[in-house]
């Protein structure tokens, strides 16, 4: 389903340096508007207009749109701005208006009869209840064993580098009881925030109806991954998928009865125009039609293929992900070898691409971690996940609690590493210039530069010339514009010695601005 957002722009011109952009936005009467271009849109005004005083947007829900006069595709926005742009005017003048092209999945569609008649466990309903409860709450309801009777009291394990992991005796607790099935809150905000920090998913900020982005831990990516075939393919069904590809994928897909259609691959992944022939055979609009023969999944390892260890371009993903837009079909993203990747920077994946909310994405901690901890987890629109965990919930009912928590703390460690080097650096090169307070979680430093009101066009115009990267703070208010004297720094994936170089060349830069 299409939603047409038609945007009207007024430029109000006061003198040569001086205006206001009032946007009318203007829908037809759905009730989900997804309104992440339109933002990304007037963060690009922001950042090209230095004289911008404000910017008012105005939201009117009327039964009928007003003419265009500019278009912009579901990718991007072409704006052809009139030759009065830039001369001083004194009134009001509705200068151009473009539209924004809006699809809803319907996921109802691409669920077999088995995942469809899944509903959730009351039992592990009451479990996730009673963890998220406060301690004074008292339940009758739980079937969990009492921890005191547990023989394991605690916990010590060296790990590499000499760092001890403890689990005292409280956590031990924990580590050794029912855990909720999608997984132990520590472990999965962590997860999120490691996949907003490396995709940047579209999805992240979308509405649960819209196909927001959801995870859940399974026990191994392989768990997931059958689950998710569960989910999605039924007998008879077509599966696209990449020629030859990892067997373990073949001996989940074969016992449920679908034809398997193998798409050409060669060094640089699967090849679009294979797939684009493949799919020629279908008439795009059937794919939405009960009974439609359109594959409605394809499945893909697009770094370090097993067994062809061939990665695919990110030209390459786009063109894939553009005729899953065209013929409507989910995009199974296994990804198990992306942390092993020999050149930097490593290619977008489509997870970083999905506008639409069609791809599902595994990652697994068995090839960089350890194999036997079975790890892994599912990242993709909630109401797919949401259907995933009711499968588990009916199965192993949640990965070993344990073993998550092990995950966790080595995680933790890691970053309060990191943490640590940042804040030492900051002390060595930042002192002077400027302030900060050491976080306690997370992995950002939020750091105020002394003599500087507005950080934006230090940080998105000089601050690329030094070859360093922060995050301006405005970016972080409710309204932008405001001056900010505030940057952001994530201290979760350079190394020590591009943390110490990085704020090296921040003080030069402060240093040159006071």
């Amino acid at each position: 389903m299409y939603v047409y957002v038609c945007v009207c722009i007024y430029i109000c011109i006061y003198d040569v340096c001086t205006y206001i952009l009032d946007f009318v936005i203007i829908w037809n009467q759905f009730q989900f508007i997804h309104m992440d271009l339109l933002m990304g849109f007037l963060s690009f005004l922001r950042e090209c207009s230095d004289c911008l005083v404000s910017l008012n947007i105005i939201i009117t829900q009327l039964k009928t749109p007003l003419g265009l006069l500019l278009n912009c595709d579901r990718n991007s926005i072409t704006i052809q701005f009139l030759g009065f742009y830039n001369k001083p005017q004194y009134r009001c003048t509705k200068i151009s208006a473009f539209s924004i092209y809006e699809y809803i999945m319907n996921y109802a569609r691409f669920l077999t009869a088995v995942s469809a008649a899944r509903r959730p466990s009351p039992i592990r309903i009451l479990t996730e209840l009673q963890q998220r409860s406060p301690p004074s709450l008292i339940s009758l309801a739980g079937g969990a064993p009492n921890p005191n009777t547990f023989p394991f009291l605690s916990a010590s394990i060296k790990v590499s580098g000499g760092e001890v992991l403890v689990l005292d005796e409280p956590l031990m607790k924990r580590a050794l009881q029912y855990s909720g099935s999608y997984g132990i809150p520590e472990l999965l905000s962590w997860m999120k925030d490691l996949q907003k920090s490396l995709h940047n998913p579209p999805p992240a900020s979308y509405s649960p109806e819209r196909g927001q982005m959801e995870m859940c831990v399974t026990t191994g990516s392989q768990e997931g991954l059958c689950k998710i075939f569960e989910m999605l393919v039924s007998s008879g069904d077509n599966v696209l998928l990449d020629a030859p590809t990892y067997s373990g994928t073949l001996a989940a897909l074969q016992p449920l009865g679908c034809n398997l259609i193998n798409v050409a691959s060669d060094h640089h992944g699967m090849i679009p125009a294979d797939l684009g022939k493949i799919l020629g055979r279908w008439d795009p609009a059937d794919a939405q039609k009960p009974g439609s023969s359109v594959p409605r999944v394809l499945y893909t390892i697009p770094n370090g293929g097993n067994p062809t260890g061939a990665s695919m371009t990110y030209e390459r993903k786009q063109e894939v992900y553009e005729l899953a837009r065209k013929y409507d079909f989910l995009i199974i993203e296994d990804d198990p070898y992306y942390f092993l990747q020999f050149q930097k920077p490593w290619a977008p994946t489509f997870l970083s691409m999905d506008v639409d909310g069609r791809v599902l994405r595994m990652d697994s901690f068995s090839k960089i971690l350890s194999s036997g901890l079975r790890i892994g987890f599912v990242t993709g629109p909630k109401p797919l996940v949401d259907r995933v965990v009711l499968h588990i919930q009916a199965s192993t009912m949640h990965t070993s609690t344990f073993t998550q928590f092990l995950l966790f703390l080595r995680v933790i460690d890691f970053y309060r590493s990191q943490r640590n080097t940042m804040l030492c650096s900051a002390d060595k090169w930042l002192k002077d210039v400027a302030e900060w307070h050491p976080p306690m979680a997370g992995m950002f430093l939020w750091i105020k530069l002394k003599g500087i009101k507005d950080t934006q066009q230090l940080i998105m115009k000089k601050a690329l010339e030094k070859e360093v990267l922060l995050v301006p703070g405005g970016v972080f208010n409710i309204n932008s514009s405001d001056p900010c004297p505030y940057v952001r720094a994530a201290f979760s994936l350079s190394t020590p010695q591009q943390i110490d170089e990085a704020f090296r060349r921040l003080a030069d830069l402060i240093k040159e601005a006071m």
